[in-house]
């Protein structure tokens, strides 16, 4: 991906700041910070947890590479937020989230994906010239 385009760099640090926001509250909920005295191995169950831990890591990784304007953080984020929704919508009981949680997340893909269809386009205007 290329974020070169001037217009562009303020949408990719806000996509980058939610990346941030989202990681950090799966981090939170790993850390077991609203479960009380509930233990989060035992409310997500093991799968759960793993998964959780990996989608907190890939977020976390992606917000720095889309602050840095590196292509991997669009490619981590989109491969894991696409991940996790498929496997929330196709029924995996160890995915949860609530409605607005997956409204956020896919808001944050079509969001990144757009911002990727800019790029081509800009590059293809830039092309042009």
């Amino acid at each position: 991906m290329d974020f070169t385009a001037p217009y562009i760099g303020p949408y990719v640090r806000v996509v980058a700041l939610l990346s941030l926001l989202l990681g950090l509250n799966d981090a939170g909920r790993l850390l077991g910070v609203q479960l009380g005295s509930a233990s989060p191995i035992a409310e997500f169950g093991a799968q759960g947890f793993i998964l959780l831990g990996i989608f907190a890591l890939c977020r976390l990784f992606a917000a720095v590479g889309l602050w840095i304007n590196a292509s991997w953080g669009a490619v981590l984020l989109v491969g894991a937020t696409a991940a996790e929704l498929i496997l929330y919508v196709t029924g995996n009981e160890a995915v949860q989230m609530s409605a607005l949680g997956f409204a956020v997340r896919l808001v944050l893909l079509i969001s990144i994906v757009v911002i990727f269809a800019l790029g081509v386009r800009y590059r293809r205007a830039r092309a042009h010239d």
